[in-house]
């Protein structure tokens, strides 16, 4: 977007302007910065005191109970995802399209209102308890643990396979559907060579969003006391300055790059054919029409019935027991939505550049620049947090009084959340781009702008939809971040996810009522602004 360029003529013949490239490139710098501090941390440890720790019982118990959390939430999230995809797109199951939006609303949820709503449903002396005790069961099935935990994180990420499957089931050819009906081939049989490859790749991006939620989560394995490496991180984190929190940090990093190789290798290079599309020839499923239901209907009770009402209860209970300091405030509100709409909009303008860059320049460097800035996406909140600390911390200790002090500041939580996030900006901003007619642009040109002008005038208009689309997106996940949130956030910063998190911690589920219903109203209308902006850029 300036008049300095550099030509690249190995990779488009092309010119690349050198502002732009500069100004990308510090932005994804930026973004990887902060994990330098982790690696910048081990080196003080010693060797033999690093293998120790990271061959010790405590360790190995950890990596097997992540590794096993990841594995069973991934596969019940492709056994729920996959067929309620295949139920809502290409079958005549009763009311689809309310099913439809009931299947994809558990993803407003954040996990670790589940898990406790869960626990307070399904625990010890919980409410399905009390109801089962006039027929004699005096107890239920233990909730804590890893089943626990995979039931909690399966039904809040299943949706992403769900959503990924089903754009893909949505431009299906049938074509493909009616060949294999005139080679005599069975419907299952169908499915499982035709369909089913075709989707594969829709798929194993869905399960990939999954397995990277199960390795960061960090609320529900602590809700449900199961040890793995987030919890474990946070627990080590508060003995400040210790050498075994940065080493389970790098293994996890270890962990998530080993996640995105095998993905990598699972996902084919095939795409969906165009065509006619699989919402025209539905599947006919006769007598078992109304049956299917059950499906989509008993994972939405589970997800999000159960949920309302265990929060609904608590609301009723809120008077019980009144403790004014863990009571609720509406500066929570202010706080989370103040800081939300910050790393919203520093989001936005930082996505800007880089998304320009990656959208209009086919080069390297481009491609480079933005898979940096997904860095910060991949790798979990509780981790990113920590680096966070030793990097505050470290600048704190080494500028003495000369600089403002960066730990346990407002602006370090902001950055934190966008290097957290930026991702959700630059892809959309960077598929509105994509868009964009280029010789609009060059008319614009040819009536005498700049290309900055240009850009001003022509494109951003154009692509203002998708830059609010992901901004909102920015906001909604921040609003629902946990471990960057109670790690980073100043002394006295309260806001609703802490409210929620500090209720849990004191057993007193009640004061997590009122800002659970208003973290999923905000979530909610949110996503009504997300799905506004789609419609409006059609």
């Amino acid at each position: 977007m300036t008049e300095q360029e550099v030509v690249e003529p190995e990779e488009t013949g092309r010119a690349v302007p050198v502002g732009l490239s500069l100004v990308s490139g510090a932005i994804a710098a930026a973004m990887v910065f902060p994990l330098l501090w982790l690696f910048i941390r081990v080196q003080d440890v010693e060797l033999a005191r690093a293998l120790e720790l990271t061959a010790s019982p405590e360790t190995l118990d950890i990596l097997l109970n992540s590794l096993l959390l990841m594995g069973l939430v991934t596969g019940f999230s492709i056994l729920l995802g996959v067929p309620l995809a295949y139920l809502t797109v290409r079958t005549n199951l009763p009311f689809r399209r309310f099913w439809t939006v009931v299947a994809a609303l558990p993803l407003v949820i954040p996990s670790y209102v589940g898990a406790f709503a869960l626990v307070s449903a399904f625990g010890p002396s919980g409410e399905f308890e009390s109801l089962l005790a006039p027929l004699g069961v005096e107890r239920v099935p233990e909730i804590y643990g890893l089943p626990g935990a995979t039931l909690a994180i399966t039904l809040y990420t299943y949706p992403y396979v769900y959503l990924t499957t089903r754009a893909a089931l949505l431009t299906f050819d049938d074509r493909l559907v009616e060949a294999s009906q005139t080679l005599n081939q069975g419907r299952l049989r169908t499915v499982r060579r035709v369909i089913l490859p075709q989707v594969r790749p829709a798929v194993a991006a869905g399960a990939l969003l999954a397995a990277l939620y199960a390795l960061s989560d960090f609320g529900t394995p602590a809700i449900m006391r199961l040890p793995v490496f987030t919890r474990q991180i946070y627990v080590e984190n508060q003995q400040f300055g210790s050498d075994y929190a940065a080493l389970l940090s790098l293994e996890l990093l270890a962990v998530v790059l080993v996640v995105l190789a095998l993905e990598w290798r699972v996902r084919s290079n095939r795409t969906v054919s165009g065509g006619t599309t699989g919402t025209e020839n539905r599947v006919d499923l006769g007598l078992w029409r109304w049956p299917a239901m059950l499906v989509p209907a008993t994972v939405a009770t589970a997800a999000l019935a159960v949920p309302s009402w265990i929060l609904l209860l608590w609301v009723r209970n809120a008077g019980e027991g009144y403790r004014p300091n863990e009571s609720f405030e509406w500066i929570q509100v202010v706080n989370s939505v103040g800081i939300a709409a910050a790393a919203a909009v520093v989001a936005a303008l930082l996505a800007l550049p880089v998304a320009y860059f990656a959208a209009n320049h086919e080069s390297r460097l481009a491609l480079v620049f933005e898979r940096l800035t997904y860095v910060g996406f991949a790798v979990p909140g509780v981790v990113l947090g920590l680096a966070l600390v030793y990097f505050g911390t470290g600048f704190d200790g080494a500028a003495g009084d000369a600089l403002p002090a960066v730990y346990q500041t407002v602006p370090l939580l902001v950055f934190a959340y966008v290097v957290r996030f930026l991702p959700q900006a630059v892809g959309s901003a960077r598929t509105s781009l994509l868009q964009v007619d280029p010789h609009l642009v060059e008319a614009g040109r040819v009536l005498g702008e700049t290309s900055l002008g240009a850009f001003r005038r022509v494109t951003l208009p154009l692509v203002r939809s998708g830059i609010v689309a992901g901004a909102a997106l920015v906001f909604l996940t921040t609003m629902k971040e946990l471990p960057v949130t109670i790690i980073l956030r100043p002394t006295g910063f309260e806001t609703i996810v802490t409210q929620i998190w500090d209720a849990q911690n004191s057993g007193l589920y009640q004061y997590a009522a009122v800002p659970a219903l208003l973290l999923l109203l905000i979530s909610g209308l949110s996503m009504l602004v997300i799905l506004a902006q789609e419609r409006r850029g059609l």
